[in-house]
Order: C-alpha cells, then structure tokens, then sequence
C-alpha cells in the first residue's frame, strides 16, 4: 500500500519509507512519558489456547513504556479465569484481567440491566464496553486508550506504535486513529467482508440513495472494519458502541458524531497481516460471516436513518440488485489485480459470499423496518455513570476482588 493518495475526508497516514521498527517504536515511547497509554484487548479464552495471543505477550512484554494493560475475559470459567491470570502475569506493566462471567461482573451487569443500561447481547461489542468503562474507572493518569484484537498471528511491536503514533504525538491534533492493512496471506486474498460486502455496498447506497456525507467517510477508510484503533481518552465516555458484529462500523459512527473529522486518521499498521478466519455459515444466519454481513448493514441502515435518509421496502430491492451487480463487478477487478501480483482468488467461493451477502442485505434490511425504533448502541459511559453513580468504584472493586480472591 506504499502511495500517497488522501480521500479528503480523513488524514491516512502511509508506511511509504518502511520506517525502521526501533526508530517509531523508540519515538512512541518517548511521546508516552507524556500521554500515558492504556491498551485493551478484548479475548474469548479460546485465545488463549491459540497461536497468536501468546506471540502477542512476548511483543508487550518489550513494550514496558505502555501505563496499563486490561483484558477482558468472555466464556471462561473460573479454572480459566485463574489460567488466565497466570498467562498474563509476565506483564511487566500494570494489568489487570476482567473476569466478565464471573459473579461480581455478573451483578454488575444486572445491575445495569435493572435500570435498562445494560449491553443486551454477548460479544466483542460487550467486552470491548466494559474495558472501556474500566479504563475509566482506574485511570492512572492515561490520556490515550488502545484497543485491538487478540488474534492478529502477525503481530509486532511497530503494528502497535503505527497505530498509536498519530494520536500520541503532541504536534499532531489528531484524537482518533483506526488501523488498516492488506489482507494477503500464503497467496491469497482475505477480507471477504470489507471487499465483497462492505466496499459495494456503499457504493449501491450512493446510486440508490444519491452521494451522502457519511457514505464518503466510511468509503475513505481503506480497512473499515479492522479492529485496531486508537483514541484520546476524553472522548470514551461520549461514545456509544454496539454490542454485536456492527460494532466498527457503529464506532466510526460515533468518532465522526464527536470529533471533527479533520481530526479522525488511519495509519498502515501493517505490510501483512493475518488473523483467525470466519466460516460464511451459510446454513446459519446467527454465526460466521452471515451473522457478521447483517450487523453491519443494520448499522449502517440505522445510521443513515438518523441523518434523515428514508428507508423503505423499494429502497432495499433496489439496494440490493445495485450491490449485487456491483460486487459481481469487483470480484472480475479483484481477481485481475490477484493475478497480477501472482495471487489467488476462488471465484466461485467468492460468488457464493456475493449472493449471500445479498440476502443478508433483505434480511438486515427487514429487521430494521420491522423495529426502526429498537436502541442498537450500548450507552455511553456518561449516562451510565448518571444511572448508577457508584458504577466506577464498583467496577474497580469488582475486577481488584476478582485478581485478589480467585
């Protein structure tokens, strides 16, 4: 991804020069004894038993500069929960585990649930919340708050300093940044969602509904739903997340809601990147990348609604016979450019994906008009702290109780 191109709508910060990894590493350092970093990761245990998490630990661990380091913990039992502790403790860093299934966290959610604050469905949306929360409740004088996934096999110190970098250095004016990369691996192409669904989906919205301000910010990121990004702190308690597979999408919505979008970035965190693939599930709409497909058009239907787009019946036909054409298009572009660079790409898989995207797109669509008015964001951080005053100390209660007790 070595050019210079800018879309206009957001700053993309390019890995022309191939800068050295000591270098930028070095210099994210020193701007970090100045803006203290939280990091989070939201993990399934699964991870942990994976091959990328535990080369992910020995990155962190030369990476002492960075102030707190908190993991959320879904689908463990208490057994686990302990392992957990134990596979983490070589952090050098202040770190903490966010046991999310255990009894403490447990009645915290309930609590929230009483006063109907609480996240309504499991999953990185939700883990990712209460990190967030967390980070806010112990903050130990952060000002930039990190987030990525725990299954990136490719990880490196320099993915995580690229992608701190433009929000990190004082002389920027930057507040958020989201990673991008090529999804390239052993040959072949990845990133069937943003390619085959998310990349012609947008373009069907603007010959469907005429060129819209939102559509052209989502269209300038090059990876928009990596999970990598970075943010100042000040603006975590005002950002509402989804707790489902919408949740990128959802929060590029919400960095654009709060901050100027001549101070949102995105920055080559990578030459190559490889993470855990989803299955299509194509005989399952509640799982793998059916499950993924139809989040993610339900947040961007939701989201044009609220900026007075009108959707209807006629709207989702005509949306989805564009985006079918569309993305049948770039699977002819996709595998011309994979064979120049010496690539694969399996067109009838990828013709399969296209056609179930599609009716993903009827179904996300039909649910939306069904219930327009259902709430798909968790609230932010500042309502709930309306709702349930004591929910920072009980947070930090809860998590210090859990690494003490258990």
């Amino acid at each position: 991804m070595s050019d210079f191109h800018q879309t206009g709508a957001i700053t993309t910060f390019h890995n022309v020069t191939r800068r050295d990894e000591d270098s930028i590493v070095d210099e994210v350092a020193r701007f970090a004894k100045f803006r203290p970093v939280t990091l989070v990761l939201p993990s399934l245990f699964s991870e942990l038993e994976g091959p990328a998490l535990e080369k992910i630990v020995d990155a962190l661990v030369e990476m002492p500069w960075i102030n707190n380091i908190y993991i959320g913990l879904d689908r463990a039992s208490e057994e686990q929960y302990r392992y957990a502790k134990n596979f983490f403790s070589r952090l050098p860093q202040h770190h903490r585990v966010l046991w999310n299934d255990g009894p403490r966290m447990q009645a915290i959610h309930e609590k929230l649930a009483s006063e109907n604050v609480a996240p309504t469905e499991l999953g990185k949306g939700r883990n990712a919340w209460y990190l967030m929360g967390y980070a806010q409740a112990v903050p130990r004088g952060s000002e930039v708050l990190v987030l990525h996934d725990c299954d990136i096999v490719t990880y490196d110190r320099a993915l995580l300093a690229r992608l701190l970098y433009p929000v990190i250095n004082p002389d920027f004016k930057f507040v958020f940044s989201k990673g991008y990369y090529a999804r390239v691996a052993e040959g072949k192409l990845n990133g069937r969602v943003v390619r085959l669904l998310v990349t012609p989906l947008l373009q069907a919205l603007d010959m469907v509904i005429g060129p819209h301000k939102f559509t052209r910010y989502l269209s300038s990121f090059r990876y928009p739903l990596s999970g990598e990004f970075a943010m100042n702190m000040d603006i975590v308690p005002e950002v509402r997340i989804p707790s489902d597979w919408g949740l990128e999408i959802g929060f590029l919505s919400e960095v654009r809601r709060n901050a100027n979008q001549a101070q949102i970035a995105q920055v080559d965190i990578a030459d190559i990147y490889d993470h855990k693939h989803q299955d299509l599930s194509e005989e399952d709409a509640t799982s793998g990348l059916s499950r993924m497909s139809i989040d993610i058009v339900k947040a961007v239907l939701r989201k044009l609604a609220t900026e007075g787009v009108i959707i209807s019946d006629s709207t989702l036909r005509a949306l989805k016979a564009s985006y079918y054409r569309t993305a049948l298009d770039m699977i002819e572009a996709y595998a011309a450019d994979a064979l120049f660079n010496g690539a694969r790409v399996d067109r009838h898989r990828e013709e399969k994906a296209v056609e179930l995207f599609a009716g993903n797109i009827m179904e996300a669509g039909e649910t939306f008009l069904r219930d327009p008015s259902s709430t798909p964001f968790i609230p932010n951080w500042r309502r709930i702290k309306s709702a349930y005053p004591n929910i920072f100390h009980d947070l930090a209660e809860a998590v210090k109780e859990d690494m003490d007790d258990v």
